[in-house]
């Protein structure tokens, strides 16, 4: 069956990319974005609606209304919300887990118990009810631990220590009411060493689709100093997973987990993001999301070739055997990203956004631009958010391709644009 309609449900870089790709698919359909940012309507083939992701009603009708045969859902609090349990009760195909497998990520208790059980690589781990047993378990520890809060706490939840003064802070902090219900347990777990990577994978509760390997940049400043942020620039494919590697992540990790959540009678229909540490012994699982990366997403989806629409569409309705081909370009990605004045800490909002560059309609162009924190005002796009939007490029090699991405980036400028220069300076030549 031909995908003809599309919504895909959330407001940032993210479901941009994701909206533009699948206008791209071998039979293109209509494409509405909800809620989208002010970049949205720019994105041929995409209409953007006003109704917020956790508008479940609102949803609901709108998918019948405009008789939708398919809903995207980008981002984890609507699925951890059990926005897609709703719409498929309603009768509407969903990529995006249910809220019992969106668990994965909104609970780091859960999803370390479900590794437990099936056997799945991870960092030994401890969870505190309070921040006086926490405090016990760090201290009985001779070493700094990682210090997590167990619910969601957008992508600020996390501290790796570098001392044991530092996991005591981390756990303070966790526990002061930061992070609200999400800091009300904490799992502590033991340090890994080696470089981290992304492996996503489609997922039909059942098969899995891998797609390439990714690497991204949390922290905000050059040579990775600074605080944590939701992502400053990413590429793939990540030469630190070969094809070899991939399928050992597949049988090792992706696959026990699958069974896993079957043995639990969770039929998990939409993408699997585990996010990995290539130790000395092998791959070991940091932790794992229950949808796209922001911005790994913004960085493969212009390696996806074919009829995506198709292939998200089997997985929603648990049948990828039979999905169409769905092609990956051979070509390397990069994404750097470019975020508001005083990001992340308390960014500048309402800076007019000037563009000499080509639009997402461009076809001779190897460069994308995917807006985020992005307004639509009476005098034009205005910055509306901490992580402003990303520039993708392609080349033949990742030289090419972070060149093509910062020349897409040099033909933007608002006031106060901070972006990091040393994105993917592990794979580019100095």
């Amino acid at each position: 069956m031909a995908v003809e309609r599309i919504l895909v449900i959330g407001g940032g870089g993210r479901e941009n990319a994701l909206a533009w790709a699948l206008a791209r698919s071998s039979a293109p359909p209509q494409v509405w974005i909800a809620p989208g940012n002010g970049g949205s309507t720019a994105i041929p083939g995409c209409q953007r609606l006003d109704i917020a992701a956790s508008d479940q009603q609102g949803l609901i009708d709108t998918c019948q209304q405009k008789a939708i045969d398919l809903v995207v859902i980008g981002p984890e609090a609507p699925l951890a919300a059990g926005l897609a349990d709703v719409l498929r009760q309603a009768g509407t195909p969903v990529f995006g887990p249910g809220a019992d497998g969106a668990q994965l990520e909104a609970s780091k208790e859960w999803a370390k118990e479900l590794m437990q059980q099936a056997g799945v690589p991870t960092a030994g781990f401890w969870v505190a009810n309070s921040a006086e047993a926490a405090a016990a378990i760090a201290q009985a520890q001779a070493q700094p631990l990682v210090v997590k809060a167990d619910g969601l706490a957008a992508g600020k939840g996390v501290t790796v220590a570098q001392s044991h003064e530092e996991t005591l802070a981390a756990i303070r902090a966790c526990f002061s009411g930061r992070f609200g219900e999400a800091g009300s347990r904490v799992v502590l777990e033991e340090r890994l060493e080696g470089p981290e990577v992304s492996v996503f994978a489609l997922c039909d509760g059942r098969e899995l689709l891998l797609l390439p390997p990714a690497q991204d940049h949390k922290r905000i400043g050059e040579g990775d100093t600074g605080p944590n942020t939701g992502g400053m620039g990413a590429y793939a494919p990540a030469p630190l997973l070969d094809q070899a590697g991939l399928e050992e992540v597949r049988s090792l990790i992706l696959e026990p987990v699958v069974n896993a959540l079957r043995q639990r009678g969770i039929d998990y229909r939409g993408v699997i993001y585990a996010g990995l540490m290539l130790t000395s012994s092998g791959p070991q699982v940091i932790e794992f999301n229950c949808r796209f990366g922001d911005p790994e997403c913004q960085t493969l989806m212009p390696l996806l070739e074919g009829d995506l629409a198709g292939v998200l569409l089997a997985c929603a309705e648990g049948r990828l055997r039979q999905a169409p081909a769905l092609t990956i370009s051979s070509s390397c990605s990069a994404c750097v990203v470019a975020a508001a004045k005083g990001y992340p800490d308390s960014p500048t909002l309402g800076d007019p956004i000037l563009d000499e560059g080509p639009g997402l309609d461009s076809e001779e162009s190897c460069s994308q631009l995917f807006h985020a924190g992005v307004h639509d005002t009476e005098g034009g796009l205005t910055t509306g958010g901490g992580r402003v939007l990303a520039a993708v490029a392609q080349g033949k090699d990742f030289d090419s391709a972070f060149a093509a991405a910062y020349g897409r980036l040099a033909q933007v400028n608002f006031a106060g644009m901070q972006f990091r220069r040393d994105i993917g300076h592990q794979v580019r030549r100095p």
